[in-house]
């Protein structure tokens, strides 16, 4: 059998991420994700750390010479489809792969801004956040934070008390999607999960045009560690395999929210979303 030519490839997506030996979220999360809808991943490893499904103990960022190694000798290699981005460790290495992105402006970035675990240990001070903002959204096609990471990345921690807005008063989302757009990014994909509601809400709002589009989603039971990983990458891949960034996304989250409801708790902390689940019901190891 002969090899496939360049044109039958998968679809080759490029992950900047840390490691998580959980395999629950971070770099592992990505690769299975990116694999499971069909794309092949490269991956470029920011950070290595300790942690498990309960939280984050440490985190050790790669020096960003080697971050920068290792992407530009991937790319020079391979065509690549689209940009995923996760936790990066240090403002070193948002530097490099702002100057990495600067070169390929024609593809699409999906950036999770992972600011904290989900127990809630900080993995990215106030000059992480500043470089979020400053070199990397404007080079972002679509960010995908929660509501706590978007409101910290609009309002910033230093400002959330002052003003209109504070912690019994905190801004409106709305708000602080229109603030991430006119630092750059194309589109704010607004998570809801952490948000009071009946169910699940999330906006994808665009440049000029506002919201663009709501689904909501019904609440699971327990909490899920990796599955804003889950969602950024499954984004990643549709965008890879030519989707819409509207059809990109409503794809990412159907394939989301099937992974955490087929999820799984194998430790003693947080549950795990199940991205080969299809493979899994196929092979009829998980009921119908």
């Amino acid at each position: 059998m002969l090899p496939r030519s360049p044109q039958q490839l998968p679809p080759i997506v490029l992950t900047f991420a840390a490691s998580d030996p959980s395999g629950g979220a971070g770099m592992q999360a990505d690769l299975m994700t990116l694999s499971s809808l069909g794309c092949h991943p490269l991956s470029v490893t920011t950070a290595l750390t300790v942690q498990d499904t309960v939280g984050v103990g440490c985190v050790l960022a790669i020096d960003s010479d080697c971050v920068e190694d290792q992407a530009r000798t991937l790319l020079e290699d391979m065509p690549v489809a689209a940009f995923k981005i996760g936790l990066l460790g240090s403002i070193e290495n948002i530097v490099v792969i702002a100057e990495i992105l600067a070169d390929y402006p024609g593809l699409p970035v999906v950036l999770d801004p992972v600011l904290a675990s989900g127990r809630g240990d900080e993995l990215a001070d106030e000059e992480m956040i500043s470089g979020l903002r400053e070199l990397l959204l404007p080079l972002t096609t679509i960010l995908t934070p929660n509501s706590l990471e978007a409101r910290r990345l609009a309002v910033g921690e230093e400002r959330a008390g002052e003003g209109e807005h504070d912690e019994t008063s905190p801004a409106p989302l709305a708000e602080c999607a229109q603030i991430l757009l006119d630092l750059g990014c194309e589109y704010v994909l607004l998570t809801g999960t952490h948000e009071n509601t009946a169910r699940v809400v999330n906006d994808l709002y665009a440049q000029r045009l506002g919201l663009v589009r709501s689904d909501a989603w019904d609440r699971l039971h327990g909490s899920y560690h990796g599955s804003g990983c889950t969602l950024a990458s499954a984004i990643a891949a549709h965008l890879a395999r030519g989707l819409s960034i509207d059809a990109a996304v409503w794809a990412a989250q159907e394939y989301t929210w099937q992974t955490l409801a087929a999820g799984f708790r194998p430790g003693m902390g947080q549950y795990i979303p199940d991205r080969f689940y299809q493979t899994r019901l196929r092979s009829g190891a998980l009921d119908a």
